[in-house]
């Protein structure tokens, strides 16, 4: 392997694992302030109603990166006139797509809260933080959508600085909307959104510097393009949503067979494997535009380079992340202001999480290579494997372990889906 691709791979993957770092932190900092604020009913509100947030960024990630791998493709193959009209016809359709999203969960954003399990006051606070969200879609999905465009066109530094900029204004104004002016949910909701216009505008800027200007194909070519978008955008989007599936279905078992604290220990668990699970997609999102470019050229050899250094980084930090956050595990619930009887649940149940994380490793960085190289059949099973394995030991764990069951549950599903993933490589591999 050369020392010029190494170079390369890195320039790509440190600025997206960082970039993909502050994403993580940004699903903490909402739970950190409202727990501090409002305590064990405040972060199990926060768990119930994130969601929300997170299935806004989840469609901007997955319409954002669908069209920067083909941008990337089209580039590589020199079509300058066609890879303009993809990032055109891209945005507009996250327009269009974040007007739709605004409009169906602020209107319907009770009933969709009440399904999640969410009642009472609990409700309430919910609809609250839900509502602001929902108002902000716009920002948020154009925000999550255009970083990867900005990685795809050489600006992965640019596109961390976007990230961070974003970042500190959501610090700053939970500090000034939840503590200091006391808004509870709703201030936690509105820094999210500011947080993630200021992020949108930086990228704005970027392709305004860039003069990627603004050229729609002819409307057949637009209908074309944007088939093609969402049949890709389904792995991102999936990808970056399965964990949330997942902590969906928890919640409703936990609820079911626990309580409310129980749920309170899930959020807690979920906003730490959350970061760790956004920094293993930074490393397979940070080597896509190099397996789509390579990929584009029909260069495998490079193909399989890249992954080969992908493989080994996210092992590398996962490793890490394990030992780290293991000792680190009786800290966790007290960050976001959790009981210490909640504190407890995270002390016995995290390692549970933990032990998994090198086979889900394996399973980020070959769904970001099946879906870099358009292998959409193959990326569509990986992304939904967790999910519906984790559904399934959730009918047939609990009934026997009661609440034990339901803890066990995404821990199996992972290591029953690293064994389905390492089946899909071995095919793809032989063929190659």
């Amino acid at each position: 392997m050369n020392t010029a691709l190494n170079k390369k791979f890195f320039s790509y993957v440190i600025p997206s694992i960082l970039a993909f770092a502050l994403s993580g932190v940004y699903t903490i900092v909402d739970g950190f302030f409202i727990g501090q604020s409002l305590g064990d009913t405040g972060l199990t509100a926060i768990t119930l109603g994130y969601p929300i947030s997170a299935l806004i960024g989840a469609v901007g990630t997955g319409l954002g990166l669908s069209g920067a791998i083909r941008f990337t493709i089209l580039n590589a193959q020199g079509e300058t006139q066609k890879r303009q009209e993809c990032f055109s016809g891209t945005t507009l359709l996250m327009l269009l797509t974040a007007g739709l999203l605004t409009a169906i969960l602020f209107a319907f954003a009770q009933p969709i809260l009440h399904l999640l399990g969410a009642r009472g006051n609990m409700l309430t606070l919910c609809v609250m933080y839900a509502q602001v969200i929902a108002l902000g879609a716009v920002f948020q999905l154009l925000a999550t959508g255009f970083v990867p465009f900005i990685r795809n066109m050489g600006g992965a530094t640019v596109a961390m600085i976007a990230m961070a900029f974003g970042f500190a204004t959501n610090i700053a104004l939970d500090y000034v909307f939840v503590w200091a002016l006391n808004w509870g949910m709703a201030g936690a909701a509105w820094a999210t959104i500011i947080g993630q216009a200021v992020t949108m505008i930086v990228a704005v800027i970027f392709f305004l510097v860039k003069k990627s200007g603004f050229c729609l194909p002819e409307l057949r070519e637009l209908c074309r393009l944007w088939k093609n978008v969402l049949i890709v955008a389904i792995s991102p989007f999936g990808l970056t949503f399965s964990s949330i599936i997942t902590m969906l279905l928890i919640n409703r078992f936990l609820l079911l067979y626990g309580d409310e604290q129980a749920v309170a220990v899930y959020g807690c668990i979920g906003y730490i494997t959350a970061i760790l699970y956004l920094l293993l997609q930074g490393v397979g999102d940070g080597s896509q535009p190099l397996i789509s470019q390579y990929y584009g050229r029909d260069d495998r050899s490079s193909v399989q380079a890249v992954r080969k250094l992908a493989y080994l980084t996210a092992a590398a930090i996962t490793a890490v992340c394990t030992i780290g956050v293991y000792l680190a595990r009786a800290k966790v619930g007290t960050l976001f202001g959790a009981s210490t009887e909640a504190n407890a649940g995270v002390i016995r149940y995290l390692p549970l999480f933990l032990a998994t994380l090198l086979f889900l490793a394996f399973v980020r960085i070959t769904t970001s290579y099946f879906y870099a190289t358009e292998k959409n059949g193959l990326s569509y099973l990986l992304v939904y494997a967790e999910p519906v394995c984790t559904l399934l030991m959730l009918l047939i764990l609990p009934p026997m372990l009661k609440l034990t069951g339901v803890w066990l549950a995404t821990p199996v599903a992972q290591v029953i889906t690293f064994v389905i993933a390492w089946a899909a490589k071995q095919r793809v591999d032989v063929n190659i």
